[in-house]
């Protein structure tokens, strides 16, 4: 992973064999990020992404491989007890055209994955709210 500061935003280039979501935390530490809003596109081969069951309060993971382009990776950057959290959501898409996505748990980077990182000012936490079973900002 290399990246640039612009002000308050950046700039991201995730490189192959990396994963995102991992990639993401270490920004996160290495620059102090607690809030920020997240955009990506790249391809991808290997992915989970989970799709939330709320009367069970439980995700359902899906893994996927294959040759695939991330139409859109959209998600937040913030704090639970203080610590690093991020909330990420992505689609992508086959060589048919075929799209799938959900919650993001994990993806490898087949190409590369560009990123935009904007920070926000404050922190914004999270708290595990057990009415709706998930991890919940808290103001």
């Amino acid at each position: 992973m290399e990246y640039r500061r612009f002000d308050n935003t950046y700039i991201v280039r995730i490189d192959r064999g990396e994963e995102i979501v991992e990639q993401v935390r270490l920004l996160s530490e290495r620059e102090g990020i607690r809030l920020a809003s997240v955009q990506a596109l790249g391809a991808v081969n290997d992915f989970t992404v989970g799709v939330f069951r709320p009367r069970d309060k439980r995700y359902d993971a899906n893994q996927f491989q294959g040759d695939y382009e991330i139409v859109s990776l959209t998600g937040t950057i913030n704090t639970m007890d203080g610590t690093f959290y991020c909330h990420l959501h992505m689609s992508a898409g086959d060589g048919q055209g075929r799209v799938v996505g959900g919650h993001l748990n994990r993806a490898v980077v087949s190409a590369v994955c560009e990123m935009v990182v904007t920070v926000l000012p404050g922190t914004v936490d999270r708290v595990f709210d057990p009415d709706v079973g998930l991890n919940v900002l808290h103001f």
